[in-house]
């Protein structure tokens, strides 16, 4: 056996080893591609003895398992006789390692072929090619981060904004895992009171405890619903503001989509009805990702592929995160107006007055006899207005900016449904508290809210689990 430690995981009532005896390399450099430098990883106990058979120094005789750790060495890879490439080695002793393993890094140049070459010796040589997220999920199983900071480390890769990347290095910190501990305690704590009492009645009394276990089960179901409050806004940091523009034919929908992507990706015409199928893109307005639809103009229509796209809009707006409801102020409001209106009562609105760079017969003050929402006027032409459509979305999503010192936001399903799992089972305690059940009925319940809890860190989770979030990585990290 290879690791020095066995991995345990509990699974339901029983246990699993992990026996991690494989030693896994990969290209860790993404996407492939011609580059200035490529990375090779190798992560396990042969680690340094796979790179020593292909590694020789340009400036020591030294073997790498004889040099320091977490130190540089400069030489080439040589396979079957041949130098495949002039290298920097890293080498990274265990414990002190993203994997708690012995890891060796190749940077090489960065070609495809050559990355493939280097990698292709360090497999010929003993390695294993690792699976998508093989390193961390090592990093996880060998107890350097928790599953919720493995969560992060994807979360990172894959944020699409400012707001996105902040969250996850937040969460990868231990944030979350730091609140969630601090909760799990509190009920372990009480437990064991209970448990305590009732083995040893004559010494320890439950007395008044019913008192202080309502303000500990009150004090944890707070702070777990204020993270799964965040989740709403988690999951529009993580995967942006589902935004549907509206408004009725030449409002000039097409030209504000143009204007926000900067480039021309819709058709712009004086003709009513020129855009008749859905529109997609992303955009970054001040670090909110925007996934932007532009629709077909709302109107009655005999067209029927017009008609299809009239359609389509209704549909996407009682999905959306946002509607941006495009006005054009030289126009009276007519019967496509109102039934728009009629179709956004219910939703977050910002009203946009369009063409305001040509004489207006629609102002601010008719519109807030309409709708109660942000109105602004633009002039989508001119480009005039943009800077205060960026602002107010970011205020109304949020409150213009997002500090991440203190606050935690909940960016994943999975974590999101167990806190509401956890809340849910101390809400069962307080009602056996009002229901003056016998004190072991408490521990039931505070027991599973306990382990939904150490679900969402990892610490009870099932091997398919494991498996199923980390393939969700890419190849070498």
């Amino acid at each position: 056996m290879d690791c020095e430690y066995p991995i345990l995981i509990n699974i339901g009532e029983g246990e699993v080893y992990y026996m991690i005896n494989e030693t896994i390399a990969a290209i860790s450099t993404s996407p492939m591609g011609t580059g200035g430098i490529g990375i090779v990883r190798i992560s396990g106990s042969q680690a340094v003895e796979i790179a020593d058979k292909l590694f020789v120094s340009k400036k020591s005789d030294k073997k790498l398992s004889d040099v320091a750790s977490h130190t540089v060495h400069f030489g080439n890879i040589i396979f079957e006789n041949e130098i495949i490439d002039e290298v920097l080695v890293i080498v990274m002793k265990a414990p002190n390692t993203y994997t708690k393993e012995d890891i060796v890094e190749i940077d090489c140049h960065g070609g495809i072929f050559v990355m493939k070459k280097i990698l292709s010796a360090v497999i010929e040589n003993g390695a294993t090619p690792a699976e998508p997220g093989e390193f961390t999920k090592r990093a996880f199983l060998n107890g350097r981060i928790d599953l919720s900071q493995a969560e992060a480390v994807i979360d990172i890769i894959n944020s699409k904004n400012e707001y996105a990347l902040k969250s996850s290095v937040s969460q990868l910190n231990g944030n979350l895992l730091s609140k969630i501990k601090e909760i799990r305690e509190i009920i372990l704590d009480n437990v064991a009171f209970i448990e305590a009492a009732l083995d040893d009645p004559e010494h320890i009394s439950l007395d008044h405890f019913v008192e202080k276990l309502t303000k500990n089960v009150d004090n944890c179901v707070d702070n777990l619903q204020i993270l799964c409050i965040t989740s709403e806004n988690g999951r529009i940091i993580k995967d942006g503001v589902k935004t549907v523009i509206l408004g009725k034919t030449n409002a000039g929908k097409s030209s504000l989509l143009n204007v926000l992507a900067k480039e021309e990706r819709a058709i712009v015409t004086e003709v009513e009805g020129t855009t008749r199928d859905i529109l997609e893109e992303h955009i970054n307005m001040g670090g909110v990702l925007l996934n932007l639809i532009d629709t077909a103009g709302i109107r009655n229509t005999q067209d029927i592929v017009e008609k299809i796209g009239v359609n389509k809009a209704r549909q996407y707006s009682k999905d959306a995160d946002l509607i941006i409801y495009v006005v054009d102020a030289s126009r009276e409001l007519d019967e496509n107006d109102r039934e728009i209106l009629e179709l956004i009562k219910d939703k977050k609105v910002i009203v946009l007055l369009n063409k305001t760079d040509m004489d207006t017969v629609i102002d601010s003050n008719k519109m807030k006899e309409l709708i109660q929402c942000p109105i602004i006027s633009i002039s989508a032409k001119l480009e005039i207005g943009i800077d205060m459509l960026e602002k107010t979305i970011k205020e109304m999503f949020f409150n213009g900016e997002v500090n991440f010192n203190d606050e935690i936001y909940i960016t994943n399903i999975r974590q999101k449904n167990l806190l509401n799992e956890a809340v849910k089972s101390l809400k069962l305690v307080k009602d056996s508290i009002e229901l003056n059940m016998p004190e072991d009925f408490f521990t039931i319940d505070l027991m599973n809210a306990y382990e939904q809890l150490g679900k969402v860190i990892g610490e009870s989770v099932e091997e398919d689990l494991v498996n199923q979030i980390f393939s969700k990585f890419c190849m070498g990290k």
